[in-house]
């Protein structure tokens, strides 16, 4: 069983209560990375995002900023919206970060909970199903370990670019494997498509009981053995906080989602989120809320209802300052992930 944390670099407030610049929430998240390397936690990732309420458009450079201070962590994405970037361009910076990370990186594609790339970098939302697709093809051709250790050259064709034709990408990856998965929000179909490329899944929960996923657990291991693709981890990826006790947790916690939910809701025309909402969703849904004792224990709970094999905790959210992103933190490491270790036997 595996832990991790994971960040899409929401700019936060100051002790003031004013917005802090992009380039100090960046380098705030490198320290919350660092601290969660010293505390033991297995895994940290970052998303890509390109609008004005997430600091991080660029994660691989963040990355490369952790892992020149960091062991031992691995280092992802959460996600690298694929759709929106070129295959070739995003293994060669992972083979990069890989490489100067001593074999920490790790890639986590997904089409993305947003869609701002599409029209920065000049693409058509009506090619939202085929660009992924396609992409996602390549880049599975790409990560191919035939490929990685530099016997094999790449064979690829397609409608959204120019094909290639036994071409060679560089650097090659020095283990011969650069750890890929990708991520989904839920639909049967990413679920089966995960399984296609015998990739491993990670499950985004963002809404609900988690126990409502095991359905999807179970097509992705029923649909890897009829591929006949060897068995492969599932993981989560959940938001939650922790404090020192429920109480604070939830006070703390709430004006900060709150503004970040309901603008998110503006957007898409969802009604505004309400305080027994939220409560109702820290208490029996996705959020992961309170002292280290109440999160392990639902924690606990979601890795029994799924049968996955690692979890990973959604800490930041909207503008929650950054000393109490690591209070969160420290309390994640040396008080969480114990505790669920225990109750897991």
């Amino acid at each position: 069983m595996e832990f991790g944390l994971d960040t899409f670099g929401d700019v936060t407030v100051g002790a003031d209560g004013e917005r802090l610049p992009y380039a100090q929430v960046i380098r705030d998240v490198v320290e919350q990375a660092v601290l969660a390397d010293r505390l033991g936690v297995d895994a940290f990732g970052v998303g890509e995002h390109h609008r004005d309420d997430y600091a991080i458009s660029a994660p691989e450079i963040v990355l490369a900023a952790i892992a020149a201070r960091t062991e031992r962590i691995t280092l992802g994405t959460a996600v690298t919206v694929l759709s929106s970037d070129d295959p070739v361009r995003v293994y060669e910076r992972f083979a990069t970060l890989d490489a100067v990370s001593n074999g920490r990186a790790e890639i986590i594609l997904g089409r993305g909970s947003f869609t701002e790339s599409f029209p920065l970098f000049g693409y058509d939302l009506a090619d939202y199903e085929r660009l992924f697709s396609e992409k996602l093809d390549l880049m599975a051709h790409l990560v191919d370990p035939s490929h990685l250790l530099g016997d094999e050259p790449v064979t690829w064709s397609g409608t959204i670019r120019p094909a290639l034709k036994d071409q060679h990408v560089y650097p090659k990856v020095e283990s011969g494997r650069i750890s890929t998965r990708i991520g989904v929000g839920g639909s049967p179909e990413s679920v089966v498509r995960a399984a296609r490329y015998g990739l491993p899944l990670v499950l985004a929960i963002i809404g609900g009981a988690p126990a409502r996923f095991a359905p999807y657990v179970e097509l992705y291991h029923r649909a890897l053995k009829e591929l006949g693709r060897p068995e492969q981890p599932v993981a989560v990826h959940c938001p939650g906080f922790v404090a020192a006790t429920d109480e604070e947790a939830v006070e703390v916690l709430w004006p900060h989602a709150r503004r970040m939910l309901d603008r998110i809701g503006r957007e898409r025309g969802w009604p505004p989120i309400t305080r027994d909402r939220f409560q109702a969703d820290v208490t029996e849904g996705a959020w992961h809320v309170g002292s280290p004792a109440t999160v392990a224990r639902k924690i606990a709970d979601t890795v029994r209802a799924l049968g996955i094999q690692r979890f990973d905790l959604k800490y930041s959210h909207g503008t929650l300052p950054h000393d109490r992103l690591m209070t969160c933190i420290e309390l994640y490491g040396s008080q969480v992930i114990p505790q669920v270790r225990k109750i897991l036997g």
